[in-house]
């Protein structure tokens, strides 16, 4: 499969052959599901707590007699049934997270890049390197028309680059290892640099 590669500032800089396990499969949805639902599990905090009836505030104290009265019985006013009262089964600290292989994991990154790459939402630049200045890159960036952009670099992140995409709304960089479906798939464009497409290769063989 080959694929134009392009400078930063829009100029042509010659072709890529792009290996077809990685970007040229059918995308699937339910791949691309399972992944994304563990990558958001895991990040989910899992931090949620109630009071249970021994916590809150109120007496131990028998709230009134247990016959004579013509009410229902009841023990303290920390029972479930009363407001403020202690929370029955409700949430405890957990977490949400769950197990998925290795090998599961990475076909879905191949999936995710093929998805990318049939949407025609994919582009190779030759590399993203910059002096720093957020305006220059900025421009560069509205001139390319990315309006919201991912960008896999290769082992490291341009230190220039970096500082300058800081303050850009809508565009993000990660090094190759931190590739990942969920922020793939939540972007409208894909960027890999060259680098970035050799280490991607090396990393999903």
């Amino acid at each position: 499969m080959k694929l134009d590669v392009i400078k930063l500032d829009g100029g042509k800089a010659g072709s890529v052959d792009l290996d077809e396990a990685l970007f040229g499969l059918e995308p699937r949805a339910d791949i691309l599901h399972r992944v994304v639902r563990w990558q958001r599990n895991n990040a989910q905090a899992g931090t949620h707590k109630v009071k249970t009836r021994s916590e809150t505030s109120y007496s131990t104290k028998k709230i009134y007699r247990q016959k004579g009265t013509g009410g229902a019985r009841h023990g303290d006013r920390n029972a479930p049934i009363f407001r403020k009262g202690g929370i029955y089964k409700g949430p405890t600290p957990r977490s949400h997270g769950h197990d998925l292989t290795k090998k599961f994991r990475k076909l879905g990154l191949r999936h995710a890049l093929s998805a990318k790459a049939k949407a025609g939402e994919l582009v190779i630049i030759d590399d993203a390197s910059s002096d720093g200045k957020t305006s220059a890159l900025a421009k560069q960036v509205a001139n390319l028309g990315w309006k919201r952009a991912l960008v896999i670099d290769g082992a490291s992140v341009n230190e220039g680059f970096a500082q300058a995409a800081r303050n850009i709304e809508g565009l993000d960089i990660l090094p190759t290892m931190g590739a990942n479906v969920y922020d793939i798939l939540k972007r409208d464009t894909l960027v890999i640099t060259k680098a970035g497409v050799e280490a991607l290769e090396a990393r999903l063989k």
